[in-house]
């Protein structure tokens, strides 16, 4: 089939420019009058057309911008009828043509195997994309040894949480109650809560002064039970969030 007008078949469905087929049918009217006036024939934005902005080379000073609009090939039908000359009845028949080409099993299979092709390349994308985290996780849920709050902030920004150190992550534990916020001497020690579901334990180390008295420091640590239940807390949070970035993206 001869390309009589451009077809961009990259979105959902073909369309067509809306200038390329004003030129195409020889309208006198100018442009900027005869779209408007076929836009008033039960024509809706964004979903017989969406109107697009274009840079054309203007002689005088460089590009200028221009406003277009990709138009629907049904849009485009209807336009062409409405024209009433020999060049609306060759454009229609063209996009008759295009559309039982676009409607065959033939193309509609094709589709629909690019569209299953696209996803599972998006799917193994992302688990490739996820398989760090998770092995850090299943990593960290076997773990043993009781580790500093400082080194589990380490680990987290290394991982994927991003902006994340020991301050931070101080500040988040006192602020969703994990540690003591109050002023005094159990000041950033774990809350009651929190040692009943076992994610910290508390090191006594005795120092022996110059002057004979001794004294105990107590220093919260991380249990490989709560280095597994934080990683998992902001794993999903960075998941979430990702997932509605992607979502405001693809509106």
């Amino acid at each position: 089939m001869n390309e009589l007008i451009k077809v961009d078949y990259t979105g959902e469905r073909p369309a067509v420019s809306a200038r390329e087929l004003h030129e195409f049918l020889e309208v006198e009217t100018p442009y900027h009058k005869w779209f408007p006036r076929m836009c008033e024939y039960g024509f809706t934005e964004n979903a017989d057309y969406s109107v697009t902005d274009i840079f054309v080379h203007n002689p005088a000073g460089g590009p200028q911008s221009m406003k277009d609009a990709a138009i629907s090939i049904d849009m485009a039908k209807e336009i062409c009828m409405l024209q009433r000359n020999e060049k609306g009845k060759l454009a229609r028949q063209y996009f008759l043509a295009l559309e039982r080409d676009w409607n065959s099993p033939e193309k509609v299979m094709a589709r629909a195997l690019h569209i299953a092709d696209q996803k599972i390349r998006a799917l193994e994308e992302q688990r490739e994309l996820d398989r760090p985290k998770v092995l850090f996780a299943d990593a960290v849920s076997t773990a043993k040894t009781s580790i500093l709050i400082g080194e589990l902030a380490k680990l987290l920004k290394q991982n994927g949480v991003p902006n994340m150190g020991q301050n931070r992550l101080f500040d988040w534990m006192r602020r969703n109650g994990f540690l003591i916020r109050r002023s005094g001497g159990d000041y950033n020690m774990p809350t009651q809560r929190a040692m009943e579901l076992g994610l910290f334990e508390i090191k006594e180390t005795a120092i022996t002064h110059a002057d004979g008295h001794t004294s105990v420091n107590k220093t919260p640590k991380i249990t490989g039970k709560g280095q597994q239940y934080f990683v998992r807390v902001f794993l999903s949070r960075e998941k979430e969030a990702n997932h509605h970035a992607q979502s405001g993206a693809d509106r």
